[in-house]
């Protein structure tokens, strides 16, 4: 019995790209409004970086640790732990995504001012910016890494003698 992926099988690749589109004209109208009423910019923590470092360095190694089990083809693959690092890789680009565009309109905005910001101001958004790109790509470098070979369950599946649930007891009338 072969399995046909659904719509929701995968994630669009562009998708991490548009949230980061929508981020950067959110961020681009957040600044021109704090500007416009006078305030000073909105500049991020360099805790936010580390984080989204951080993040996305371990989808990496997690992620690589899955496509090494997948590839051993004499081990078994948890699926709770396949779909975790899927739905944990998805999030990170959409997150990466989000942080990296709306790093990048924090950092856009400055362009446009007749006196340059100090570094202590563009450095934390252009930082931020770049996290959320790394982010991105470890999500979506993960997510491609969940990926099982076509034909491969059943391959596994008539190498453990089972071919589908109606030969597991449970599943047997009686």
């Amino acid at each position: 019995m072969s399995k046909v992926p659904g719509p929701g099988a995968q994630g669009h690749p562009l998708a991490p790209l548009v949230v980061g589109a929508v981020a950067l004209v959110a961020a681009l109208i957040v600044q021109f409004g704090l500007a416009r009423s006078g305030r000073s910019p909105l500049v991020p923590t360099y805790s936010i970086v580390f984080a989204l470092v951080a993040i996305g360095t371990v989808l990496l190694v997690f992620g690589l640790r899955l496509k090494r089990l997948i590839a051993d083809k004499k081990r078994r693959v948890d699926p709770f732990h396949a779909v975790r690092v899927l739905v944990s890789a998805r999030a990170g680009a959409l997150v990466g995504g989000l942080f990296g565009g709306f790093g990048a309109g924090l950092a856009l905005s400055l362009i446009g001012r007749s006196v340059p910001a100090a570094a202590a101001i563009w450095v934390p958004m252009v930082a931020v910016c770049g996290a959320g790109l790394y982010l991105a790509v470890c999500g979506v470098l993960a997510e491609r890494w969940c990926r099982v070979p076509p034909g491969d369950d059943e391959t596994r599946a008539s190498e453990d003698g089972e071919t589908g649930p109606e030969s597991q007891a449970a599943y047997r009338r009686p």
